[in-house]
Parts: structure tokens; C-alpha cells; sequence
């Protein structure tokens, strides 16, 4: 690739870094302060933050100064240290994403009876989110698997074009149990989800009523949360998928080098749409980052209900959290 081009990738790939480290700090920094913000459902929310802030400093900042020189230049062994980060911290971030969204059709959707999403479930969600990264991607530490340089050979991930059996029996696990499962949880959550809220709204339009305000506003966040991710992780997916299924296939450097720049741009994404979204963490995250400016200040909007809601009553209405109320 023409010198121009790493040029360019250092800029795309620093800017989203500089964003996503701002971002993600203000919203671990806003939910130390605030006491009100340490709920359940904040605490995944705060463990996604906290990996997008790990994929950021260990991934973004290299990769950009890697881009800056055109090369690889931090070796073997960084090579190996940031691939092994990068894929710690995103295989955790996407695995809270998923705790979010099976928390969300639990709590929500109820297909269990009545059931309290408490911290003690909060807290085992987000531990098994970091305990499952942690469990499968340590094994390339130990030989079973390996870290490489991937796209345009400016940053490192696991291998997905070696044939050797102990890699590629590594690279199966690893694709189902770290993509596939996940994004099955997150899929079938938010689909469940959608179409219950859909159901409430049928129900109210056939007894004359309407459609809720915070309906409207859960049912565009979902919409929302699930384009984010497909957009940046899907893409990403896919090319090792096709990798994998066909050795064969040749991908042009340049060409596989976007899936992964869009996973990594999720860490920008991911606070924006996840925790920005949430009115709590806008009234104090937006002051934070604006240096006490707020535009939302005077949003009418404020004194209806959160973009958060906590389930749907037996009379098939939409209650809001009560930790959202003011």
C-alpha cells in the first residue's frame, strides 16, 4: 500500500481511539461519582465501557502509531501482547453486550414469570463476560492457536489463514463460542424484545389507546444498538468465517483491513449508543465532556420516561424503570 494510505489509516484509526478513550472514561468517571447510576443494568453497561477503553488504548494507540511508520514495529512479542489485548477486550465487550441484551429481554419481556434482575445477576453476567474472554484467548499464550499480523500488517489478531489442525480446531472454537454465541444471545434478545413491544402496541391500537412515547423510544434504541453492532462486528465475523470455510479464498490486504478497523471503531459507537442513549448518563456525562454545557438541559422529553424501560405489566403497559424516574 502506498505510503499515503498508512498515512490515512493512522488518522482514522487515531481519531476514533482519541474518541473512543474520551468517551468511555467519561462514562466510568460519571458512574464513579454518581451513586444513582450503580444499577444492574449499569453494570454491564460500565463493563463495556471499560473493554471499549482497553481495545482503545491497546489496540487503537498501537495500530496508530504502527500505521504512522508503515510498518510493524514493536516485534514478535508485541505483536503477540496486542493481539492477545485487543482480542481480550473485545471478545469481553461483546460478551456484555450480550449480558445487556439478555438482561433487557428478561427484564422486559419476562418469558420466565416474574424475575428481578438484582446485582448478584448483574455481577455474574459481567464476570462470566470476562471470564469466558479470558478462557479462550489465553490458549494461543500456550501453543494452541496463535497471534499474526492480519490486513495490511500494521496490527495483530488470531491466526484465521493457517491449515495447521491445532490452529484451525483453535479458530472453530473460537469463531462459535466467542461470534457465533454471542451474537445468537444478542439477536434472539432483541428480536424477542422488539416483537413483544410490537404485540403491546397492536393491543393498545385495538382498544383505541396509543402507542406509548417510551415504546417508541425503546423500539428505536433497539434498532439502533442492533445496527451499531452489526456495522462493526458483523463485517468482521464474516471475513474470518470465510477465511476459515475456504483457505483458499484471497482477500485483498487493503479489502480485509475494513472489517477490522470497523470493529475497532465500535469503541466509540458503543458508549454513544449504549450509554449516551440512556438520559441518566447524558444529564451528567454531556456537563463532563462539555465542560458544564449541556444542549439537553431544557429537553421537554426530560420529564417523561427513560429510553430504558423495565417491563410490561400484566395490563400489557410499558412502565418505566424506576431507577429512572426522577
Amino acid at each position: 500500500m502506498p505510503r499515503v494510505g498508512y498515512t490515512v489509516l493512522a488518522v482514522i484509526i487515531g481519531v476514533f481511539s482519541v474518541f473512543g478513550i474520551v468517551l468511555n472514561v467519561a462514562v466510568v468517571v460519571v458512574t464513579l461519582r454518581h451513586r444513582a447510576l450503580r444499577q444492574p443494568l449499569n453494570f454491564a453497561l460500565v463493563s463495556l465501557a471499560v473493554a471499549d477503553l482497553g481495545c482503545a488504548v491497546c489496540g487503537g494507540l498501537p495500530t496508530t502509531l504502527t500505521n504512522a511508520m508503515g510498518y510493524f514495529s514493536l516485534g514478535r512479542a508485541g505483536c503477540v501482547l496486542e493481539g492477545f489485548a485487543v482480542a481480550f477486550f473485545g471478545i469481553a465487550g461483546l460478551c456484555s453486550v450480550a449480558v445487556i441484551a439478555l438482561e433487557r429481554c428478561l427484564v422486559v419481556c419476562r418469558p420466565v414469570g416474574s424475575l428481578s434482575f438484582s446485582c448478584r445477576h448483574a455481577v455474574a453476567g459481567v464476570a462470566l463476560a470476562w471470564l469466558w474472554s479470558l478462557l479462550w484467548n489465553t490458549p494461543p499464550l500456550f501453543g494452541w492457536g496463535r497471534f499474526e499480523l492480519e490486513g495490511v500488517r500494521t496490527s495483530c489478531a488470531p491466526d484465521w489463514y493457517s491449515r495447521d489442525w491445532a490452529n484451525v480446531s483453535y479458530i472453530i472454537c473460537y469463531f462459535l463460542l466467542c461470534f457465533a454465541l454471542p451474537f445468537s444471545v444478542i439477536l434472539v434478545s432483541y428480536a424477542r424484545l422488539l416483537w413483544t413491544l410490537r404485540q403491546v402496541s397492536r393491543l393498545e391500537m385495538s382498544e383505541g389507546g396509543s402507542t406509548s412515547r417510551a415504546e417508541t423510544q425503546v423500539a428505536c434504541m433497539v434498532v439502533v444498538m442492533v445496527m451499531g453492532f452489526m456495522l462493526t462486528w458483523l463485517p468482521y465475523a464474516a471475513f474470518a468465517l470465510s477465511v476459515i470455510l475456504d483457505p483458499d479464498l484471497y482477500i485483498d490486504p487493503v479489502i480485509a483491513t475494513v472489517p477490522m478497523y470497523l470493529a475497532k471503531s465500535s469503541t466509540v459507537f458503543n458508549p454513544i449508543i449504549y450509554i449516551l442513549m440512556n438520559r441518566q448518563f447524558r444529564e451528567r456525562a454531556v456537563p463532563l465532556l462539555l465542560c458544564g454545557r449541556n444542549p439537553w438541559a431544557g429537553d421537554p422529553g426530560d420529564s417523561e420516561s427513560d429510553t430504558t424501560v423495565s417491563s410490561i405489566s400484566r395490563s400489557n403497559k410499558i412502565s418505566p424503570d424506576p431507577l429512572t424516574r426522577d
